[in-house]
C-alpha cells in the first residue's frame, strides 16, 4: 500500500479553461461537462492510521486482510449442538464440561449426541454446527432438555458471511465515514493510503472592503466572502488558507497570488474578475494567457473567471456574497472534489411541492434561497442578489431549469439541501 515516493500529479494546462471561439454566453450543464473533463486529481498521497483517516479521501482501493467473522460464531447465548443429533418433539441431551465464549473458546471436539454452552459472539466449537436459543431450553447444568426440530445453522453466523478475505470493501475516492473506519478495524487494517487534504487559499480583492469589525469609513462594506468561503472550505473537508484581503493594486495582487500558490492546491478569489478599470484579478490572469471569463447563463452569479496561476488553478468568483455562495455550490465545489481526488461530486436534487409561485423566463438557469417547512419548499421573499440575509435564511436552494416555466403552488421543483453539498 504504502509507496517509496509520492506519485505527484502533472500541473494543469494553461488553457485548460479556454472555452470554444465565439461563446458569448454558457449554459450551466456544458459549464460543468468541461469543468468535469478538463480536471484531474492535483494533491500527493500518503499513509496513515486509520484512527485519523476520518474525512480523508481514499488513493486506492482498500481490501480486507481477514475475513469478517474471521471464525463461526454464535449469534446468541445458548446451546450448540449437532443438527444431525436432533429429533422432532421433545429431546434431552448431557452438556460436556465447559463452554464457548468470546475471547475464550471450547477447547477440543464435542462429542455427538452431546451441547456445549456458548455465549454470543464465541467461536463455534469442532463438532457444532447449530445453536438453540438459552430461552428454548431447560436445564439443571448437567443436560439441556428442548424441543425439536431446529433449522441448521440456526443462531450462527459462517466465517466471511459478512466480508471474504482480500474482498475490495472500499473504493478510491471514498471519503472516509465513521462506519469506514469500523469495517476497516474489523477487516484488520491499521493504515490506509489517502490523498493529502486539498489545500484552498481564499482571497477577497477590493479597496471597498473592510475587516468585519474594525474601523470602517462610510464608503467600505464588510468582507463577508471570505470568512462564508473559508468555512465552506473547511465544511467541504478541505483545508483553507486564509490569504486576506488584497487592495486594488495589480504588483500588491500578484503577490498575493505568488503566496497563494505557494501555500495552495487551488485558489479562490471574489471581486475583481470582470473587465473594468480596477479588476486586476482578470488583468493578471490574462498576463498568463491562461484566463477564461465565462458569462454563465445563472442567476445569481453570470460572470465566473478561471484561470491557472504558477499551475494553480484560480476559481475567479463574483463579488457579490450571493453569488459567490452559488458559483462555489455548483462550480467550485464539484471542481475542487476532482482537484482533491474524490472524483466529479454533483448531488442528486430532491423533487419537493412548491410553497410559492414564479413565472420564469427562459435562457438561464435560476438558483433560489430556499428551505422545507412540512413537507413543501418556501423560497426567501426577495430574490436580490444582495440580501445576504436570505442565505443565513436557507437550507438549501431551489433550482429552476434553463427553460421558461410557470411554477405553481404545489409543483414539484429540485431542490438541493446545503448538506447535499457537505454543507
Amino acid at each position: 500500500m504504502s509507496q517509496d515516493k509520492p506519485l505527484v500529479p502533472p500541473p494543469l494546462k494553461n488553457d485548460c479553461f479556454a472555452l470554444p471561439a465565439g461563446t458569448l454566453w454558457t449554459p450551466v450543464s456544458d459549464a460543468l461537462e468541461t469543468l468535469k473533463g478538463r480536471l484531474h486529481t492535483c494533491v500527493e498521497q500518503e499513509v496513515v492510521p486509520i484512527k485519523i483517516s476520518l474525512g480523508r479521501i481514499l488513493a486506492a482501493d482498500v481490501s480486507a486482510v481477514r475475513a469478517h467473522p474471521p471464525q463461526p460464531n454464535s449469534a446468541v447465548d445458548g446451546y450448540g449442538l449437532r443438527h444431525a443429533d436432533l429429533l422432532t418433539g421433545a429431546q434431552t441431551l448431557p452438556l460436556v464440561e465447559g463452554r464457548s465464549a468470546a475471547g475464550a473458546p471450547f477447547e477440543g471436539i464435542v462429542p455427538p449426541n452431546h451441547a456445549v454452552r456458548i455465549l454470543t459472539g464465541a467461536t463455534i466449537p469442532d463438532g457444532i454446527d447449530t445453536v438453540i436459543l438459552q430461552e428454548d431450553v431447560t436445564t439443571d447444568g448437567h443436560s439441556i432438555a428442548f424441543h425439536g426440530p431446529l433449522k441448521r445453522g440456526a443462531n450462527t453466523r459462517q466465517s466471511g458471511e459478512d466480508v471474504h478475505a482480500d474482498e475490495t470493501i472500499l473504493r478510491k475516492g471514498r471519503k472516509l465515514t465513521p462506519a469506514d473506519l469500523g469495517l476497516m478495524a474489523a477487516t484488520g487494517i491499521g493504515s490506509v493510503e489517502v490523498y493529502k487534504p486539498l489545500r484552498v487559499a481564499v482571497v477577497s480583492t477590493g479597496d471597498e472592503l473592510a475587516e468585519a469589525g474594525a474601523d470602517v469609513r462610510a464608503d467600505q462594506i464588510y468582507d463577508a466572502n471570505r470568512p462564508m468561503l473559508l468555512a465552506m472550505v473547511a465544511q467541504f473537508g478541505f483545508e483553507p488558507i486564509d490569504m486576506g484581503r488584497a487592495p486594488d493594486d495589480r504588483e500588491a495582487l500578484r503577490g498575493y497570488l505568488d503566496e497563494a500558490a505557494i501555500r495552495a492546491d487551488v485558489i479562490l478569489t471574489s471581486g475583481g474578475a470582470s473587465s473594468g478599470d480596477e479588476d486586476h484579478m482578470s488583468a493578471l490572469l490574462n498576463e498568463t494567457q491562461a484566463m477564461s471569463t465565462w458569462r454563465l447563463a445563472l442567476k445569481p452569479g453570470r460572470p465566473l473567471a478561471l484561470g491557472v496561476w504558477e499551475g494553480k488553478p484560480v476559481f475567479g468568483l463574483p463579488g457579490n456574497p450571493v453569488a459567490a455562495l452559488v458559483c462555489t455550490l455548483i462550480f467550485a465545489k464539484p471542481a475542487m472534489s476532482v482537484l482533491a481526488g474524490q472524483g466529479w461530486r454533483l448531488p442528486e436534487p430532491l423533487k419537493v411541492p412548491a410553497s410559492f409561485s414564479k413565472n420564469k423566463k427562459a435562457g438561464r438557469r435560476e438558483y433560489l434561497r430556499a428551505k422545507l417547512v412540512e413537507g413543501r419548499v418556501v423560497v426567501f421573499k426577495s430574490e436580490g442578489s444582495g440580501r445576504i440575509s436570505g442565505l443565513s435564511w436557507a437550507e438549501g436552494l431551489v433550482e429552476l431549469p434553463d427553460e421558461a416555466l410557470d411554477v405553481q403552488e404545489g409543483s414539484l421543483v429540485d431542490y438541493y439541501p446545503f448538506s447535499a453539498f457537505g454543507l
